[in-house]
């Protein structure tokens, strides 16, 4: 048998189970796998400049294609409680990626040795495992127990936190005769898929829910041909945004408090059937659990069982991979169709879209200093539907996903559940990584920005280009917002007078000094017609100098953006809705009025 260190067994199993990217930063306590890293090549490495930064790299690659899995590494103590952010980022929207820290010897595990800390204990509660291997024999079946545990069943992190002794140790490994586990996935039933047809036959006007899960399985492909098979139209949640495209005939738009569209909230309402596969029934998407659910009938697959009836109880839970689940709906589906069973939802369908084109939120505005919906208007002239989107949280994130468009899977890329301000600017780093011929266009606020603007040097070592939108009103506009209910406006101003940057007012940071520090190149705007083209001048110089390009836009202080606080049929539209057409240009829909 081969005798290699246990450092250098890990590496091998790394590429053998499929990594060609690795994000992390090096130190004393986990050099020994850097080693390994450099002497069994196959594996390239970015060099983050904050570890939480690598962690939120490993999920934007991963969050790019199907059965990528991103690796970040780091050394003992803050290296790792760094990265919980990262993991629970991931855990909580199922994505799987594999934190490796490196850890004091065993034998001074309890001696309160430098930078020594129990990461597995800290790292449990936002993991599928956290292990601190003990013996270094063992490292080859903890990393292939690893794999395994990332892909099957509901995909999420895993944690690997390995002492420098450990990794030095030699072990018989031989990597010829290494496989991967087999991957475990729960199937859906026939009997299961037939009486959820039923369900749906016996509706009137029948929706499908359609989340994340569903991109996670590399299902997308057969969501859209189900639904087009029953003439059943679809309502995407925020993670699975694209699985069809925003201007498919059968697309009813996105629900929600606040990432949501007038008429996607209209469209359920409207509904009798909820087909959910896929989704978990997120708060933000509900609203008040008793008006989403009054009237409907639930039908609700997930890959994760006790997910069933976890928000409320489904008349019908099916435990199953989307994939697995889909095979079977779309062969049911086609008997019934060849029979002449399916029945005509043509009107059903034609309704929702009437609804589309109805019930909008205004984009064009002409005011200086800019209001948000013109940026996003003009977003949407600018970048095409081959984009990747990257977003993370806030006004921003909000406004966006109500007025931009998306038309495939993986191309919005948004940490969900946990919404960490500072996500963003790895993530598009880890995106661009994955995707590096690609047109990444990152979304934040001017606070989401600052928290890991550092990282932008990242890409400008690396050559790493993607385009940066950064809103800026100098005010963390969602917390205010949300104050309002308080009524108060407390610690949410970040406007201040610069005096290396006069020319800013109140706004405070000069982004565009600071970017360019970094190595990378920036462009602030002012005025509307400034907006198209200084995207199409980033997306140039993004080409040339293979770097991150930030385009700023200098927006009015405070916008309420539309949302609710309780039900999704008591949105507040804070802005003008739309009259005529020239109010929403870029629509998926022409306006036409009631």
């Amino acid at each position: 048998m081969p005798r290699m260190t246990a450092a250098r067994a890990a590496v091998e199993i790394l590429k053998l189970e499929g990594v060609t990217n690795a994000f992390g930063v090096p130190g004393a306590a986990i050099n020994p796998f850097y080693a390994a890293l450099k002497a069994g090549g196959g594996i390239d490495h970015t060099l983050a400049r904050h570890v939480e930064g690598a962690s939120h790299m490993a999920e934007g690659y991963t969050r790019s294609r199907a059965g990528n899995i991103g690796v970040c590494i780091g050394t003992s103590g803050p290296a790792g409680t760094d990265m919980i952010t990262g993991l629970y980022s991931a855990i909580a929207d199922s994505i799987p990626i594999l934190c490796i820290t490196g850890q004091a010897p065993v034998a001074k595990l309890h001696k309160e040795d430098f930078q020594a800390v129990d990461i597995a204990s800290i790292a449990k509660p936002v993991t599928k495992a956290a292990t601190t291997v003990l013996e270094a024999a063992q490292v080859p079946g903890v990393f292939q127990q690893a794999f395994h545990l990332m892909r099957s069943g509901r995909p999420g992190p895993v944690l690997i936190d390995l002492p420098i002794d450990v990794q030095l140790t030699e072990i018989e490994f031989d990597p010829e005769t290494y496989q991967p586990l087999p991957v475990y996935k729960p199937a859906a039933s026939r009997a299961q898929i037939e009486k959820a047809i039923g369900l749906l036959l016996a509706s009137e006007r029948p929706v499908i829910v359609a989340g994340g899960g569903i991109i996670n399985a590399d299902a997308c492909e057969l969501l859209v041909e189900f639904a087009e098979l029953t003439g059943t139209p679809v309502i995407p949640t925020l993670m699975g945004w694209g699985i069809l495209a925003d201007d498919h005939e059968l697309n009813a738009g996105m629900v929600g408090l606040q990432t949501s569209h007038r008429y996607g909230n209209a469209n359920f309402l409207e509904s009798d059937f909820v087909l959910g596969i896929g989704n978990r029934w997120a708060n933000r998407h509900t609203g008040d659990l008793a008006v989403y659910t009054k009237g409907r009938t639930f039908v609700h697959v997930d890959i994760e069982p006790t997910q069933l009836g976890k928000i409320f109880a489904p008349d019908l839970g099916i435990a199953s991979d989307a994939k697995v689940a889909l095979e079977l709906f779309v062969e049911v589906a086609k008997e019934l169709e060849a029979a002449g069973r399916l029945p005509d939802r043509s009107a059903w369908a034609a309704s929702t879209q009437e609804r589309k084109a109805r019930l909008q939120r205004r984009t064009h505005f002409d005011n200086v200093p800019l209001k948000p919906q013109r940026v996003y208007e003009e977003m949407n002239r600018a970048f095409g539907p081959e984009t990747r989107y990257v977003t993370t949280i806030g006004l921003s994130q909000i406004a966006g996903a109500q007025m931009l468009h998306v038309y495939r899977p993986r191309h919005w890329i948004n940490c969900g559940q946990a919404g960490p301000l500072g996500w963003t600017i790895p993530a598009a780093l880890g995106v661009a990584t994955a995707d590096p011929e690609g047109q990444v266009v990152a979304l934040s606020g001017d606070y989401d920005f600052q928290f890991m603007l550092e990282e932008l040097a990242v890409g400008a070592q690396h050559n790493i280009p993607y385009v940066h939108v950064l809103v800026n009103n100098s005010y963390l506009g969602l917390i205010r917002q949300a104050q309002r209910n308080l009524d108060i406006n407390f610690q949410v101003n970040l406007e201040f007078e610069n005096i290396n940057s006069p020319e800013l007012g109140v706004y405070g940071v000069d982004h565009v000094k600071v970017v360019e520090g970094l190595g990378c190149k920036a462009i602030r705007v002012t005025e509307p017609d400034q907006l198209l083209p200084a995207f199409e001048e980033a997306k140039k110089l993004a080409a040339e100098f293979r770097v991150p390009v930030v385009v700023e836009a200098i927006l009015e202080r405070v916008t309420n953006i539309s949302m609710g606080a309780a039900g999704i049929d008591a949105i507040n539209e804070w802005e003008d809705i739309v009259t005529e057409p020239g109010h929403a240009p870029t629509s998926i829909r022409p306006f036409v009025a009631s």
